[in-house]
């Protein structure tokens, strides 16, 4: 049992609180309710609004299926190139977002240093949907590859080494040990990039432009209709913020809801796949 918080650390705790949820009650206040579905059927926001969606989930599967085996080899390095690529990895998440978006143009631009070569073959990156998806990809990574890298830490690892002496390969106890106990961290991380890659600004502006329907995505439709139409804009603003809600509530709900099916942390960590491994459930046994 954990001890109880002293009472006056509550006070800045409800500061802080107010600190972040007060500009965002300001949005809902300022926004003309009434004329929402009139300011979100226009052609600009549904185009915006799909096009962060499909950009989005593009990119967080390339967070995925890049940074997951990223997070895994952090974890399990030792010695000065671990600490290097840990801070390589972190970079872009302290780099401001035009920065980053300087950085892939004048790398995969028409005239960038990769690419001229692919525009030599016809293949053009700077500002095309493409480019977004990579522009969002760069910046969200890291935070998953970070949180995830966090959970690897604390994980138990004596169910892995139990299953490898048992005979098992290290792809199988990667896919039947390491994942599933991950699971809700995994969730959770990916989330976290999907939020991040939906806000995603400058680094978006400056690699891909603002075409509508093709490199427009939400935040740049927010920030262009800011000062030709403010209710259009709080209108989208909502959108965002709503959507960032229901992503990030929604994988914390189901971490929740996987650890206290599985009986909390502390059981799911004691049986550990033991079925998988082959190791015998000494509780169960008794």
């Amino acid at each position: 049992m954990r001890t109880p918080l002293p009472r006056w650390l509550w006070l800045p705790v409800g500061a802080a609180l107010l600190f972040l949820v007060v500009p965002l009650v300001g949005v809902g206040v300022r926004l003309p309710w009434g004329r929402l579905p009139e300011l979100l059927s226009a052609q600009a926001s549904l185009d915006a609004l799909s096009l962060s969606l499909r950009t989005c989930f593009a990119s967080t599967a390339i967070s995925v299926l890049l940074g997951c085996p990223l997070a895994l080899a952090l974890a399990r390095a030792r010695g000065a190139w671990a600490a290097v690529a840990r801070v390589l990895t972190m970079l872009p998440m302290v780099l401001p977002p035009v920065v980053a978006g300087l950085a892939l143009l004048v790398t995969l631009g028409r005239r960038g240093l990769l690419g001229a070569s692919l525009s030599a073959f016809g293949v053009e990156i700077g500002f095309t949907t493409v480019a977004v998806v990579i522009a969002q990809a760069f910046v969200s990574m890291p935070y998953l590859v970070i949180a995830l890298e966090g959970a690897l830490r604390t994980s138990p690892a004596g169910f892995e080494s139990a299953a490898a002496v048992l005979g098992a390969t290290p792809t199988y106890v990667l896919r039947r040990v390491t994942l599933p106990l991950l699971g809700p961290a995994l969730a959770s991380a990916t989330a976290l990039a999907f939020a991040r890659a939906l806000g995603e600004f400058g680094a978006t502006l400056t690699f891909a432009g603002s075409l509508q329907g093709t490199t427009r995505t939400l935040p740049l439709e927010i920030y262009l209709q800011r000062e030709t139409d403010p209710d259009s804009a709080l209108a989208l603003s909502v959108v965002l913020i709503g959507l960032a809600i229901v992503v990030v509530g929604g994988a914390g709900w189901l971490t929740r809801l996987t650890q206290t099916s599985e009986g909390g942390p502390s059981e799911r960590r004691r049986r550990g796949r033991r079925a998988d491994v082959g190791v015998p459930d000494r509780a169960g046994a008794s």
